[in-house]
């Protein structure tokens, strides 16, 4: 399995934090050349691999980690994304709900990936807090997952464990997904909520 983050700001570098914790090779992209971000990727961890955008979508699962707008750049990038995961990470807070049609973001992004299975996650946590462990006393900080296709979820969910974080399935976008969602000056009531899982 063949892991890659598009877009390499305060988001896509705590992602890639989480892979290097781990030990895990992850792709990374953003607007700059493979070259701009060496820097950056190497003080992170050797198994953070900038790429191009072309390199990146080739992987399997994929983290969608650029500003919202942006997502439908990525989503040209290939007629049919048939066969891999994308993981939308992105928040739509401060987009006009006019622009999603009363949708979930998610909902929108789902439909500029034509067959990907996508699920919303890893987007309620600020960077900061996203990027640091996620052992947190003994427990594992939860990051909640929704998706409108089952069968999406548990793969994202052992990768959610392989890094070290509690998934927790919320449902389809509509329901579970309204809560980590944001959009015009409104956040969903699991945003931002910090939340460790014991065993």
């Amino acid at each position: 399995m063949s892991y890659s983050i598009i877009g390499f700001g305060s988001v896509g570098q705590a992602l890639a934090r989480s892979f290097a914790r781990k030990n895990i090779q992850v792709s990374v992209a953003g607007r700059r050349a493979p070259e701009a971000l060496t820097q950056q990727a190497q003080a992170i961890g050797p198994t953070v691999v900038p790429t191009t955008l072309q390199e990146a979508i080739a992987s399997d699962i994929i983290f969608l980690a650029v500003p919202f707008r942006e997502y439908r750049e990525v989503a040209r990038q290939l007629n049919s994304w048939q066969g891999k995961t994308i993981i939308d990470a992105t928040n739509a807070y401060g987009i006009p709900e006019d622009e999603l049609e009363g949708q979930p973001s998610a909902t929108v992004v789902a439909k500029a990936f034509s067959g990907a299975s996508v699920v919303k996650g890893f987007n309620h946590l600020v960077a900061a807090v996203l990027g640091a462990d996620p052992s947190v006393n003994g427990g594992s900080r939860v990051v909640f997952l929704s998706s409108d296709d089952e069968s999406a979820v548990p793969p994202v969910a052992a990768l959610a464990e392989q890094l070290g974080f509690a998934p927790i399935a919320l449902g389809p976008f509509k329901e579970g997904g309204a809560l980590v969602h944001g959009s015009g000056n409104t956040w969903g009531k699991l945003i931002f909520k910090d939340l460790v899982r014991f065993k």
